[in-house]
């Protein structure tokens, strides 16, 4: 018993052992040197490195151009999170029920977004708002509507509006696949008996089949938080270089510019720890916001 024991254990060891180093390499070293670079003022491409303790982070909250990404990407986080997990939601339990007539096809055409690269939704939305040959702008003129009409990309207030859209319509079909996957395990009985007992579609959406998901939609939560702040970095990157005049500025964006840009590395890895803390910290939040007893059937 004791050498199956030995064995089983070696063989364990051995399976994850692959994975615990790459996770070392690729994970853990790199963000302890992001913790270490942020200590220093350094251009990144020479060895004239000055150590100023934590004097880049005294910098940074003074810095208002990181305190505007920052509220930014805190608008992104709360509006995009919100919007698209209610629509995700919403659409699943709509395209699971039974007498929903070419629900297959629309469930085609609310993922197809998810099919595309960030890059290309990006131009698909930078050419749809383009201010000369726009639709959006097209559709508001042949209404009469030329008061409304804008650069939607250039525009201080309306621009970080645009960005949030184009993640929406990214994100929510994926999301809602997901949701349907959760739904799609519920016992139909559960229904039939609330059909009995006169229950409405919406009472029986808000008793049944959330707290049912309720698991998936918590673990989908925190990971959507999390990767809408990578995402923002990419839409901002391809539709707005941040403009105009920084108002797009989202904390990756402003990092990368700090750390490749702007020469001065040691400030954007500051900004990378910042990001890193802050990240942890939402979830860390989001779970014990979120935590409830499981629901079993």
């Amino acid at each position: 018993m004791k050498k199956r024991s030995r064995g089983k254990g070696l063989f364990v060891t051995l399976s994850v052992l692959p994975a615990l180093v790459l996770f070392i390499i690729f994970m853990v070293i790199p963000t302890i040197n992001v913790f270490w670079m942020s200590l220093f003022k350094w251009g990144g491409l020479t060895n004239n490195k000055k150590f100023v303790g934590l004097n880049n982070f005294k910098i940074l909250f003074q810095d208002m151009n990181f305190v505007r990404s920052l509220k930014n990407t805190l608008f992104l986080i709360v509006i995009v999170t919100i919007v698209t997990l209610v629509l995700a939601i919403a659409l699943a339990a709509i395209l699971s029920r039974d007498d929903i007539k070419f629900k297959n096809f629309f469930r085609i055409i609310f993922y197809l977004p998810n099919i595309l690269s960030v890059v290309v939704i990006s131009a698909i939305f930078s050419a749809i708002l383009d201010a000369n040959t726009g639709i959006v702008n097209a559709t508001l003129g042949f209404f009469n509507l030329e008061n409304f009409q804008r650069m939607w990309l250039g525009d201080q207030k309306a621009v970080i509006w645009c960005i949030a859209i184009a993640m929406i319509w990214q994100a929510v079909g994926y999301y809602m696949v997901m949701y349907m996957a959760g739904m799609s395990s519920i016992p139909k009985s559960l229904y039939e008996a609330a059909d009995l007992e006169g229950a409405s579609k919406s009472y029986q959406f808000f008793n049944i089949t959330l707290p049912l998901v309720w698991n998936t939609v918590r673990t989908t939560l925190t990971f959507f938080i999390i990767s809408s702040i990578n995402l923002s970095f990419l839409f901002v990157k391809v539709m707005t270089s941040g403009g105009p005049d920084g108002s797009s500025e989202v904390l990756l964006s402003y990092m990368y510019k700090q750390a490749y840009s702007n020469s001065a590395y040691g400030y954007g890895m500051a900004i990378g720890v910042v990001i890193f803390l802050f990240s942890f910290g939402l979830s860390l939040v989001i779970n014990k916001c979120t935590k409830r007893d499981t629901i079993q059937f």
